[in-house]
């Protein structure tokens, strides 16, 4: 009776962390948030009293984990949504080296040592600063490299509209304003912002947009 009790209580958590594993989405561990893992945390947990604690009413177990799987499709939904709310939660990416110059200050903003920074430029194979353009330290933690080319150029690409919202640390960075954005989209045959749904500009000034699906809707 009690053998089979565990296997039942196995499978009900194995399905239920499935259930919530399925709902993040397809994401490599390396690029999970802090949300994530606070869940993955909590689900451990509740894992292992679900299990180890077969005089326990089920249901004490499948509860908690009920309530972490309607949050996390919950901060997943808003986080789709609401760029605020993404940033809030996961974070924004951080510059750390910008046209080959390191940004100590905001190193020191995100406590990010040159141990650290010199750790991940040798795992991606530079040993000089000098050979590098853009390093961005992404909200997973994990170091996105910009290599400079023959010419001196780099490919770092500066976002400029991210799901119909303006930028403006992007067009600060490229000395442009909001009006001078507006003009281009309107180049490319769009009538506002919320029509264009990434908008990207390079070191040699081209300029990518994508249309917003959903405003055709």
């Amino acid at each position: 009776m009690i053998i089979g009790e565990l296997i039942l209580r196995t499978v009900i958590t194995y399905l239920l962390i499935l259930l919530i594993f399925r709902i993040m989405g397809k994401r490599e561990i390396g690029e999970l948030s802090v949300m994530d893992l606070v869940v993955f945390v909590m689900l451990a947990e509740i894992a292992v009293f679900l299990i180890e604690q077969p005089e326990s009413p089920i249901w004490e177990a499948i509860v908690p984990m009920a309530v972490l799987l309607m949050v996390q499709w919950g901060s997943a939904y808003f986080s789709l949504k609401s760029r605020r709310f993404r940033e809030w939660f996961d974070g924004k990416p951080s510059i750390l080296i910008r046209n080959g110059k390191i940004d100590e200050r905001e190193m020191k903003r995100q406590r990010y040592n040159f141990s650290d920074l010199l750790l991940q430029l040798r795992e991606k194979g530079f040993q000089h600063i000098d050979d590098i353009d853009y390093a961005i330290l992404e909200p997973s933690g994990k170091l996105s490299v910009f290599e400079k080319d023959e010419n001196n150029h780099s490919h770092y690409a500066v976002v400029l509209i991210a799901d119909g919202d303006v930028q403006y640390t992007g067009l600060k960075s490229i000395q442009k304003n909001k009006d001078w954005l507006m003009n281009e989209v309107k180049k490319r045959g769009f009538h506002s912002f919320s029509d264009v749904s990434l908008c990207t500009i390079n070191t040699d000034g081209e300029i990518s947009m994508d249309r917003n699906d959903e405003a055709d809707q």
